[in-house]
């Protein structure tokens, strides 16, 4: 069992930076894979970025690679997503997810255990 619960969205305008946190209590296994995906009204659930427990295996999102940086301390159980030369299309709300047993995970069926979201709204 995992329970995820994330922190730091807000309103920011375009260009600006946020920092994301997934704080992380049950099971966080070193290598079991955390992500962080968006979804924007009217749209799908897309996959942003993930990590290893242990920092290994980081994989962006093109959309975002060069923009966002994900970062784990295993220590402190909790995930960051660094997010910098925000655009208004990188509105939506954010969620953590937890992929036990999983080496890397870009697929939302990946995952089994999700945070409730926080919203990012980027103005222009």
């Amino acid at each position: 069992q995992v329970q995820l619960v994330e922190s730091g969205g807000g309103l920011v305008q375009a260009g600006g930076s946020l920092r994301l946190s997934c704080a992380a209590s049950g099971r966080t296994v070193r290598n079991d894979y955390v992500g962080w995906f968006r979804q924007a009204p009217g749209k799908e659930r897309e996959f942003v970025a993930g990590i290893r427990w242990s920092g290994g295996l980081a994989s962006h999102a093109d959309s975002v690679k060069g923009r966002f940086t994900i970062s784990a301390d295993y220590g402190k159980n909790t995930v960051y997503l660094q997010m910098n030369s925000l655009k208004p299309e990188d509105t939506a709300v954010y969620y953590c997810a937890a992929a036990l047993g999983v080496g890397l995970a870009v697929r939302e069926y990946q995952y089994n255990y999700w945070g409730q979201g926080t919203q990012v709204t980027v103005s222009s």
